[in-house]
């Protein structure tokens, strides 16, 4: 029987079989019964990452007692993964109305140039007088002048 955590003091030998410890005794051939000249082939050990993953898909995590203590810890973890996901999407919305109304006002401002040169174009004198004939009205011929007058004499003339 082997003790867990003593030093070695001794032969190696974990047989009791009596015949395999003398070997001069009948029976003993030299080797070690089940042992071939084979090389020894180390075992193929599951790796930590498969057996986590295993544990993982299973559900086995769950089940853990550090998984029930932390689960306000988890969910106020996944309160704020929900909490940033949602401001991402509202701000490339709010992104996407800035750009529409950028482009918006880039067209009324193009309008605007372009009625601002119509009406100024149509505010010179030779397209009003153009457009005074084709309603009849001509271009007065003399210059204006000024007709004076006197404040009394319109009172003597109403009277």
């Amino acid at each position: 029987m082997v003790k867990d955590n003593q030093p070695y003091t001794g032969t190696f030998s974990t047989v009791e079989d009596p015949a395999l410890k003398d070997p001069g005794s009948s029976g003993f051939s030299g080797e070690v019964p089940g042992s071939s000249n084979e090389p020894v082939k180390p075992m193929k050990k599951t790796g930590k990452g498969r057996r986590a993953l295993q544990e993982f898909l299973g559900g086995d995590y769950l089940s853990k007692e550090w998984v029930t203590g932390n689960i306000f810890f988890l969910l106020y973890v996944a309160l704020l993964a929900i909490i940033y996901i949602a401001n991402t999407y509202d701000t490339e919305k709010k992104f996407k109305l800035i750009e529409r109304t950028k482009s918006e006002l880039k067209e009324l401002r193009y309008e605007y140039i372009t009625t601002k040169s119509a009406l100024m174009f149509q505010g010179r004198q030779s397209e009003i007088s153009r457009r005074a004939v084709k309603l009849g009205l001509r271009e007065a011929g003399r210059p204006p002048y000024k007709i004076l007058y006197k404040g009394e004499s319109l009172k003597e003339a109403n009277r």
